[in-house]
């Protein structure tokens, strides 16, 4: 008498349960942000400042001593900045109020227009629906900046809590970061998938910090320009414009368009006319145009650059997740992201749709084969 032989049939996940894991994932992550953002953050700052640590290890420095210099320079950076803003930011709060009315009473010239056109709508909404003519006046209320204030009260404990434990978590990581590298290099199996696993985050080591390195430097010098420029014209805070344009520049698109919003409508506040205002406007942005079309492709090497449309995807997506701590991690995130699809086979596709860089020529009739980083296998040929 035969054994019956017992066959295993393996299931592929249905599209539906695929969708279903996809929801529960991005509200998990939506949920779960106070936790995954300073964690998301500090190993960011992990991979970059490894580096840092391990050359102080080579004058001797123990590798305590070196994490703490890091998270203390950090944290010492983060509170010269805070004192630096202090005070124009208050002032800038404070002046909401007057700068909202300010607004308000320029664009008087144009409230008549606009009511008339409103009125227009109005009429032709009533006369679709059937109903009755709606009121066309509209009550405007003008807020005494009393909530802005409450929403910053409220707001800036927990950021402050989480930029702690981003720093707090980001030294016991670099206090151990070679334990930890050797815990992830033992954790597979094969002799070359360990030395895969360890250039692979060396890989993401260089790539991050010459990312991040070449970004800082970027948004540094435009900084420096915008500030020069406002104070060039005449603006108020110029400190603050080009604070404002380095931590803005780290979000891509966005934080260009917001800069050049603000500089707008703070020169049509504090200046007369509405032509000088524009010309401010158009400063800054061609400053961030000149960055972006020149001077970052110049400093960003071609292998870190990356498909504009994911950056911008990225960018939106994570900021419907995490704000503006979404925003700012989301490039380093598809940097991440690049170089591991570089050591894995199987995300050669996903790596090469990412990269920004010139595509090569499709030769549909013979097609290279893939190398076992991602890369054309020449050899072949």
């Amino acid at each position: 008498m035969q054994p019956q032989q017992i066959s295993i049939v393996r299931h592929q996940p249905s599209w539906a349960m695929v969708g279903v894991f996809i929801i529960l994932l991005f509200a998990a992550i939506t949920l779960a942000r106070g936790l995954l953002m300073p964690l998301t953050l500090s190993i960011l700052l992990f991979f970059v400042f490894t580096p840092v640590c391990r050359a102080m290890a080579r004058v001797g420095i123990p590798q305590a001593v070196a994490a703490m210099l890091v998270t203390l320079g950090l944290l010492v950076g983060v509170v010269v900045a805070m004192v630096v803003l202090a005070v124009p930011l208050s002032t800038a709060v404070d002046n909401a109020p007057t700068i909202l009315a300010a607004l308000q009473s320029k664009f008087a010239a144009l409230q008549g227009p606009l009511t008339d056109v409103q009125d227009a709508f109005s009429r032709l909404s009533s006369l679709s629906i059937g109903g009755p003519k709606p009121d066309a006046t509209v009550a405007t209320t003008q807020g005494d900046g009393s909530g802005m204030l409450t929403s910053i009260a409220i707001t800036t404990p927990a950021v402050f809590g989480q930029l702690i434990f981003a720093i707090v978590l980001l030294f016991f990581a670099l206090a151990s970061r070679e334990l930890l590298y050797r815990r992830i290099v033992q954790s597979f199996a094969a002799t070359e998938q360990r030395k895969e696993a360890l250039s692979a985050m060396h890989a993401i080591e260089t790539s991050l910090g010459h990312y991040l390195g070449a970004i800082t430097l970027i948004n540094a010098g435009l900084g420096v320009a915008v500030g020069g420029a406002m104070w060039a014209w005449g603006m108020p805070a110029p400190i603050l414009f080009g604070v404002g344009a380095f931590v803005l520049n780290y979000i891509p698109y966005v934080g260009a368009v917001v800069g050049v919003l603000v500089a707008t409508l703070v020169a049509l506040v504090s200046m007369d006319g509405f032509v000088v205002p524009i010309l401010v406007g158009a400063t800054y942005l061609a400053l961030t145009s000149a960055e972006g079309q020149v001077v970052t492709p110049y400093l960003v090497s071609q292998r870190l650059q990356l498909n504009t449309v994911i950056v911008f995807i990225a960018v939106a997506l994570f900021a419907w997740l995490w704000s503006i701590v979404g925003m700012i991690v989301a490039v380093p995130l598809l940097v991440v992201l690049n170089v591991i699809c570089q050591f894995v086979p199987s995300l050669a596709g996903l790596g090469s749709f990412l990269s920004g860089g010139e595509p090569d020529e499709i030769d549909a009739a013979a097609p290279r084969p893939i190398g076992a980083r991602g890369e054309p296998d020449d050899r072949a040929t």
